[in-house]
Formats: structure tokens, sequence, C-alpha cells
């Protein structure tokens, strides 16, 4: 008698935590005469105004929430409960992206996709209707023009470590090399190829310093809190030929948002 008393305690449980799928829209066969539609045949219907006046653009990355249906009414994909989804523009199917490209953050549309701006995703004859909220814009760092080396005005330490500062701080304290750390950061190889960034996520990182690079280690504590320095950081002091990491001397664009 307890065990099944406990048992439907937790289904009740999971019921209520459960996100549940979104209903249909009344209008998902037929758009309203107020909806717009482009050359491309997408048709688009702003349900709630946006609070800004930029756009995103194909590279940026969006942080969105979105419900996908079939035009049969079955759902096929919604974000849920636990956040917003970040997805690059450029990698939505086609309508998609330029459905979201018409948007402003805090907007919320409904988008109608014909099976032609499906990217071979959306069987031919049927057609997507995707509800976007804008939550947010992320534009990815620029590759830096002196990532092949450092530049004749960046300073080089008696490790080899090679730094110049972007952007001023706002403190005059440094960490040390037993602090942790708040940090935005972006790194790439001296190709110019991107192989980790926290800013792509929009989700900076906390670490202690003890536990990074030797290049990190010494480098962060040439910050203040508030700074941004872009540091090159040879091979011996990075990964060297470790398995799995990037190879060479890295560069990093470095944001300090605070020491503990």
């Amino acid at each position: 008698m307890h065990l099944a008393l406990a048992l439907t305690t937790l289904l009740l449980a999971n019921a209520a935590t459960t996100p549940q799928a979104p209903k249909a829209p009344a209008d998902l066969a037929a758009p309203p005469a107020t909806a717009e539609k482009s050359e491309s045949g997408l048709i688009t219907n702003r349900l709630t105004p946006g609070s800004s006046t930029e756009h995103p653009a194909p590279g940026d990355i969006v942080k969105i929430r979105y419900s996908v249906w079939k035009s049969d009414g079955s759902v096929v994909d919604w974000t849920r409960a636990s956040g917003p989804a970040m997805i690059a523009v450029g990698r939505m199917l086609p309508g998609w992206s330029e459905a979201v490209q018409k948007m402003v953050p805090g907007e919320t549309r409904r988008a109608w996709i014909p099976s032609s701006l499906g990217g071979g995703k959306i069987p031919e004859g049927q057609s997507f209707v995707i509800d976007t909220e804008l939550v947010g814009i992320v534009h990815p760092p620029q590759t830096p023009a002196d990532v092949a080396a450092p530049p004749a005005d960046a300073t080089k330490t008696a490790s080899g470590l090679a730094y110049k500062v972007l952007k001023p701080g706002t403190g005059t304290a440094h960490p040390s090399r037993h602090s942790t750390v708040l940090v935005h950061y972006s790194g790439w190889t001296t190709n110019g190829q991107m192989f980790d960034s926290s800013v792509m996520r929009d989700q900076p990182i906390e670490f202690p310093l003890d536990h990074v690079i030797k290049g990190w280690t010494e480098g962060l504590q040439l910050m203040t809190a508030g700074e941004t320095m872009r540091f090159w950081i040879p091979a011996n002091l990075a990964y060297g030929n470790e398995p799995g990491k990037p190879h060479g001397m890295l560069v990093f664009d470095v944001e300090l948002l605070g020491i503990k």
C-alpha cells in the first residue's frame, strides 16, 4: 500500500515538472490577412513587438525560445523550461533564418515555412510553422588582424608570453596564481581558426588560475577587473603536443570580469 502511494506521488511529481508540448496555433493552416509575405514565399506575422532596433545578421548567434509544428499540427520541437537556445543564424532552416533576421530582441514572430525554404528538412508539399521569441543577439568575435604573430607594440615577458591591452580595467587589484577568476574569452590558432569561445556560448567561465595552462596563469595575473587583453601564448606555455588540444602558439582575447 505504501509502495503504491509512493509510486503515485512520484508519477504526479514527474507530470508536474515535465514540460508540456505546445499547442498548435489556431491559424496553423491559414495565415491571417495581416501576415507579411516575402518574395521567397516565406510568410510571417509579428505576435509581440520587440524592445530594440537591432536585427540579427547571418553570421550572428541568437538566443531564442521556439516551438515548431508540422502542417498537420504535430509538434516537431520546442525549447524546454531550461532556458533559451543558442543557435547560429546561418545554420537555421533557410526560411527560419530569414524570419529571424526580420526580428529584434524582445519580439515574438510566427513563420509559415514552405518546403522550398526548409533546406531539405521539410518534405515536399508540407510546411513548418515556427513561433520564435528573440531573447538576444550574440555577435561572434572577429578574428584578430594580428593573429599570426605579436605586433611590434605587444609586450613580451621573460617566459615568451606576449600581450597587449585592448581595453583598460576599472580596478587596481590583480589576481594571484591561486585566485579564482571569472572571464570571457575567445581563442584562435595562428592561422585564424577559432577553437573555443565563451562569448559564442554567451556564458563566462570561472576557474582557479593554478588549474589552467601556464600562459593563462601568468597572463591573467597581469590584468585588473574589467580589463581586456590579447595574449600570444607559445606552445610551451599552452598545450604543447597534447593529443586532442590545439597545437602551436595560441592567441586569446580575455576579458577579466571578476576576481575571487
